[in-house]
């Protein structure tokens, strides 16, 4: 039986047969991380179409579903399209101003009952009662702070209104952004959020999420299982117009 430090050494020596895919670096900080978001995001009013492309590709590679709507009055639609599909019962979501848009109405007419988020959820009792609604739930649905082109990854901040149990628990998660939330790189990212914690304005986040796809487990036979520590689904639904989610900039 080989020992800790042979055991090591194997995997030193395998890593080193290959370089890596990249080369890797820190980022520098950015000293004044709003004026640097506030760059970024007149850089990206110009190159949000080539980024959603992007995004879109490296979603649907890591098994995404993505949709496409003109205006938010095209969200409820395909949120219970997705519903009817898998057969749900009942729907989570955020609190409607953290979402941007109120679901409530819409989902209720077509017998989608809708469990939003207290705007305050600073209690235990409304914290833990969105948790168990959202355990029942089939279907999560949340906004999206930063969509990331290059990996087709979903980033999600948790706060008041926001709790990251309505896309974690139930089984299906749809995200909801439009182009304001769309950045190229992960650099872009570390700048943005450098600017959320520099805000006082800004949703601070007790948690920062960072979704790529469903939900993977792999035993040690290399079986892949979905769902087994989030959704078994993701959906992204892009919309067209502007959210009446507040933007960072």
């Amino acid at each position: 039986m080989a020992t800790r430090a042979q055991f090591l050494a194997r995997i030193k020596a395998e890593v080193a047969k290959s370089s890596g895919a990249f080369p890797a670096s820190s980022a520098a900080r950015p000293a004044r991380p709003l004026e640097a978001a506030i760059a970024i995001r007149r850089q990206m009013a110009e190159r949000w179409p080539e980024a959603l492309d992007r995004f879109r590709a490296e979603f649907e590679k890591v098994a995404g579903v993505f949709h496409r709507v003109s205006t938010s009055a095209g969200v409820p639609g395909a949120v219970i399209a997705i519903a009817r599909d898998k057969s749900a019962r009942e729907v989570v979501a955020w609190d409607p101003a953290s979402l941007g848009l109120d679901l409530g109405p819409p989902l209720a007419a077509s017998g989608l009952p809708v469990r939003a988020a207290a705007p305050d959820d600073t209690s235990e009792t409304a914290r833990r009662r969105h948790r168990d609604e959202a355990a029942r739930a089939d279907v999560g649905v949340t906004g999206v702070d930063v969509a990331l082109a290059e990996t087709g990854t979903l980033i999600l901040l948790s706060g008041a209104g926001r709790p990251r149990s309505t896309s974690l628990l139930p089984a299906t998660h749809v995200a909801v952004f439009d182009r304001r939330h769309l950045v190229e790189s992960l650099e872009q990212v570390g700048v943005l959020l450098e600017a959320v914690h520099a805000d006082p304005r800004a949703t601070s986040g007790a948690m920062i999420n960072f979704i790529t796809g469903p939900s993977r487990t792999a035993d040690i036979e290399l079986t892949l299982t979905r769902g087994v520590h989030g959704p078994k689904e993701v959906h992204a639904i892009f919309v067209d117009e502007p959210l009446g989610s507040e933007d960072w900039s």
